[in-house]
């Protein structure tokens, strides 16, 4: 479910301005809580060193550099717990809280309705009258994750940039024969 809404929610994503959020320090004391915390900080010029190591001879590659030039930053944080209930609600509200109208525009929500299931949501920055940034929250029992995209991108780029950054693989539709996992 999480692959196929980051999947739509980044494919709409046209052009983000330089505006980070910022994590707070009690987001940022979650991984000492985490079994496993991923914290990637990519700005346009370490972006554009990361590029540099994908190749011009591989046409998947080649896309994703050329993607990458118009990126100011991707900045992810994803912590996966043991068991639920090792991280408060709050954090997630100190992140939402910075992603308001009228710039911030929450485009999918996907809220379980049992107690401790899983939660999405997909917000919009918009800026005269085009898609400024991107912001992922998914808040699951045992995981957290944050991603938070801005630079140029054009739709269907962020299925391209899948598996790389840090970026996960975005695969939706049926499986293919063979791509069964």
């Amino acid at each position: 479910m999480k692959q196929s809404i980051l999947f739509l929610a980044l494919a709409g994503a046209v052009w983000a301005a330089p505006q980070d959020i910022r994590f707070p320090a009690s987001f940022e004391k979650l991984a000492e809580k985490a079994e496993e915390a991923v914290n990637i900080n990519l700005d346009a010029d370490m972006l554009g060193l990361a590029a540099n190591f994908l190749s011009d001879g591989k046409a998947d590659q080649k896309q994703v550099k050329e993607i990458v030039k118009g990126l100011k930053g991707i900045y992810i944080r994803s912590f996966e717990f043991a068991r639920a209930g090792q991280y408060s609600m709050d954090v997630v509200e100190e992140i939402e809280e910075q992603l308001k109208p009228p710039e911030w525009v929450p485009v999918i929500s996907v809220q379980s309705k049992k107690r401790g299931g899983d939660n999405a949501r997909i917000y919009f920055r918009r800026e005269n009258g085009k898609i400024s940034g991107i912001t992922i929250v998914s808040a699951e029992p045992k995981q957290l994750t944050v991603v938070h995209i801005i630079g140029l991108l054009e739709p269907g780029d962020l299925a391209k940039l899948g598996g790389n950054f840090g970026i996960p693989d975005m695969s939706w539709g049926p499986a293919v024969k063979g791509d069964e996992k």
